[in-house]
């Protein structure tokens, strides 16, 4: 098992939790990331660089510090945006990776682990679901193509350097840190913050699409808790783990009808709701088979639907 390991995108939802459930298993954890380290995870970094992962300062701090492995979760991740702005999902996705593999190879560290952030968005309209790692990837956006693309940069790298890649599809992050120390920030996009701020605030919120061909007309996702998602990361870091693709998801759907009437449950509040026209890239059924991990890292979803909103409402009310 590894001692040290650096977590790109520190101070950001799923690094910030996967750098706390680190620290709280005795890991030595450092930090990279260009945003500030945010008050409620001061102390739990022994070291951050406040910097690009991928600039010269940023290459430098992976590679020269004594670390077991890197977690990658820094990026740009919305579906929507990058459709209208491609260039820059490439860039700080792909072109940004690729310095940072490249570095990894050139230095000779390919011993060093490297688990990356990839997204369930590379299967685009799934052909059918759950899906598999099996399943041809087919994105519609260039969030999930720049995705797909460091997916098979790894996997090749893999080949021909000996890099160690274990890369994860996750399929709609959410919740938030059991014990209420860590969560989205404000205004985050995923749609349990987005109705949990809508009714905190008493704010129209706004359902993009009711007429998918789905049982109740809304789009069906699988969720899985972000602590879960930190939880694998960790699994990870074994010497046993092998490498290669894995989702991480419920083996489950869920629609935002009901996301909206569990939210609704749990706050005990009634969400005032409008409709707007389907988001470009959103597909209508989008959910996972974690079989593969599953296999190789037993009882590492800990928390339920339920759950995750629960969570997710005591950060925002804390």
């Amino acid at each position: 098992m590894t001692s040290t390991v650096i977590v790109t995108g520190s101070s950001g939802y799923i690094g910030g939790q996967t750098a706390l459930q680190l620290k709280d298993q005795g890991y030595r954890v450092l930090g990279v990331d260009t945003r500030p380290t945010p008050d409620n995870l001061k102390g739990v970094f022994d070291i951050v660089a406040q910097t690009d992962f991928a600039s010269a300062a940023g290459i430098d701090f992976i590679t020269t510090h004594t670390a077991d492995a890197v977690i990658h979760c820094a990026g740009t991740s919305l579906v929507g945006p990058s459709v209208v702005d491609p260039e820059l999902y490439y860039e700080n996705n792909f072109v940004r990776t690729k310095k940072l593999c490249d570095a990894i190879v050139a230095r000779k560290l390919t011993d060093m682990r490297i688990i990356f952030s990839s997204s369930a968005s590379v299967y685009g309209e799934p052909i059918m679901t759950p899906c598999n790692e099996v399943d041809p990837p087919l994105p519609v956006s260039p969030y999930g193509e720049s995705k797909l693309m460091i997916e098979m940069m790894m996997q090749s790298y893999f080949r021909a350097y000996g890099l160690q890649p274990v890369m994860f599809r996750y399929f709609n992050a959410c919740g938030a840190d059991p014990q209420a120390r860590h969560g989205q920030v404000a205004g985050a996009t995923h749609i349990i913050a987005r109705v949990l701020e809508s009714l905190r605030d008493d704010t129209e919120f706004t359902l993009y699409g009711d007429q998918y061909p789905t049982a109740d007309g809304t789009c069906i996702r699988d969720y899985v808790h972000v602590a879960d998602i930190a939880n694998a990361h960790i699994r990870a870091l074994f010497d046993d783990m092998p490498t290669g693709v894995y989702n991480l998801g419920s083996n489950s759907g869920t629609s935002n009808y009901e996301i909206i009437r569990a939210a609704e449950e749990i706050t005990g509040r009634k969400l005032r709701l409008t409709i707007d026209q389907p988001r470009s890239g959103d597909p209508a059924v989008l959910t996972a088979s974690s079989d593969r991990f599953n296999s190789v890292a037993e009882q590492w979803r800990q928390y339920d639907l339920h759950s995750m909103i629960k969570h997710a409402w005591a950060w925002y009310t804390r």
